[in-house]
């Protein structure tokens, strides 16, 4: 076992998950190299202090350039606002850092294009975790066997209602594209569309605000917005983004139809996948759940006892695994940098497609 010094610039939300994913990932999955939490960085020194004896790091900042380059910090994670993503991540490459980054990769396409060519060479990731349950790691499997026959149609959301209520007040949330469904909730669907169908070819999108002012101010981004899509498959696509979906607390659903079957995903019951096999006995056919068990992707690391289940925290660890057999073997893992900025790529041409409601190629982008 090596130890390796770990540096998360961000200690809100996703900083917590990321330190304790760190923290817990070494005796999960027995990894050769075990993180030290070395050092976080947040918006001040009170901050970086209050999430250093929290979490268990060693030291804390309130500022991201000592904690990039510090020596003891040999792989960064980068869990801050997206307008700092970009600047961050280039100066962790020019010290030949690893480098971890949420999604969106960066504020904008230019941001995520300059922060791909700085990685050339280097071990990148875009945070991506839903798209790393079991089951939906099985669902590729499945389609890259052959199972369903050739996709030829795929439903996909991510849905959810924390901002359904009209009368829930304006925050950061309700300013700034990054922040809207469009740079929020879309990203994570878009991503498992690519994964499980592979590149998009063209859209047509939809985007609007349906409150468009709220008890505090007003609302300068999107609350939902819809596309539909043609794969370089052939295969045909549907999707929908939401932050105003009644009743719906995690969205993230698939459909997938195939050429000998189909396969549905619903992420609020994350620890199942349905499929459905054409040539199963007529009186029988019909779509089966399959409870996920140790058979399936990383769930075995977790626990033994098949329809058991993993969480949320869980998707974080295996990230911090791929990330980690990342930097040991020096071979990128998926999502590297490169598939983040191909999201954006996508969400940049299904604004400009809503602006002017007509189909666009996904590569005039």
């Amino acid at each position: 076992m090596t130890e390796f010094g770990i540096g998360i610039v961000g200690g809100g939300y996703m900083g917590k998950a990321h330190a304790v994913a760190m923290a817990a990932v070494g005796a999960v999955f027995e990894t050769t190299l075990r993180p030290r939490l070395e050092m976080v960085c947040a918006s001040s020194v009170a901050s970086a202090e209050r999430y250093r004896a929290a979490y268990g790091f060693a030291r804390g900042t309130d500022d991201w350039r000592v904690l990039v380059n510090d020596p003891k910090v040999e792989g960064i994670i980068i869990a801050s606002p997206q307008e700092t993503h970009r600047e961050i991540a280039l100066a962790a490459f020019a010290l030949n850092k690893p480098v971890f980054c949420e999604k969106p990769l960066g504020a904008s396409l230019d941001d995520s294009r300059a922060m791909v060519d700085a990685a050339q060479g280097q071990i990148s990731m875009t945070g991506f975790n839903y798209i790393r349950t079991p089951a939906s790691q099985y669902a590729r499997q499945l389609i890259a066997e052959g199972a369903i026959g050739d996709i030829t149609w795929f439903r996909g959301e991510h849905t959810e209602d924390f901002l359904a209520d009209p009368n829930s007040p304006a925050t950061w949330r309700t300013t700034g594209d990054a922040n809207g469904t469009m740079g929020d909730l879309a990203p994570h669907m878009i991503n498992g569309a690519l994964a499980l169908i592979g590149p998009m070819t063209s859209l047509i999108a939809e985007i609007e605000t349906v409150h468009p002012t709220r008890p505090g101010g007003t609302v300068t981004n999107d609350d939902h917005g819809q596309m539909m899509c043609r794969f370089e498959n052939g295969a045909m696509g549907q999707l929908y983004f939401s932050r105003v979906s009644h009743g719906r607390k995690m969205g993230y659903a698939y459909e997938i139809t195939g050429t000998k079957g189909a396969i549905r995903f619903d992420q609020e019951d994350q620890n199942a996948l349905w499929l459905y096999d054409m040539d199963e006995p007529e009186a029988t056919r019909g779509f089966r759940k399959i409870l996920t068990g140790p058979a399936h992707p990383d769930y075995a690391a977790f626990c033994q006892g098949p329809g058991h289940g993993t969480g949320y925290q869980d998707q974080i660890i295996i990230e911090a695994k791929d990330f980690l057999q990342a930097i040991e073997t020096g071979k990128p893992v998926w999502p590297t940098f490169k598939d983040g900025m191909d999201v954006n790529q996508i969400v940049t041409a299904a604004m400009a497609s809503s602006r002017a409601k007509a189909w666009v190629d996904v590569d005039a982008f």
